[in-house]
């Protein structure tokens, strides 16, 4: 694609600004009903927004967990970003595509595991004083 083009594609407005907007909720519903992996993310946000709620965390604490719970979620959607450009670019088994999804696929798994640690530090001890 030459300069000239994309500049005009890159041009600013509000119905240019308002069709990012919609872009990028279409990538969420799609990853929301084609990525099973989403379902256990928005699953587990769900149980750790209630915990927060009952267990009354402080504000940053709060803020933590939202931080975590984002960057999973969003980890997830660029791994799913991944696998579709690597399955559109290379659609036969290719031992470098396989590469590229699963190590997409391990940061979703360490920013999880990572999410699930600031869990623990967060609640446990509140959960020990209640018992």
């Amino acid at each position: 694609m030459d300069t000239v083009s994309r500049n005009k594609l890159k041009q600013r407005g509000l119905k240019r600004l308002i069709h990012s907007f919609k872009y990028a909720l279409d990538g969420l519903k799609y990853a929301f009903k084609y990525e099973q992996n989403m379902l256990v993310h928005i699953l587990a946000t769900v149980v750790v927004i209630c915990f927060g709620l009952m267990l009354k965390i402080s504000l940053a604490e709060w803020l933590i967990i939202i931080l975590a719970i984002g960057l999973v979620i969003a980890t997830e959607l660029i791994n799913t970003s991944v696998e579709a450009i690597v399955d559109l670019t290379c659609p036969e088994i290719n031992p470098l595509a396989k590469v590229a999804k699963d190590t997409a696929a391990a940061a979703v798994l360490v920013f999880a595991i990572t999410a699930i640690f600031v869990g623990i530090i967060i609640f446990v001890p509140k959960i020990v004083v209640l018992l």
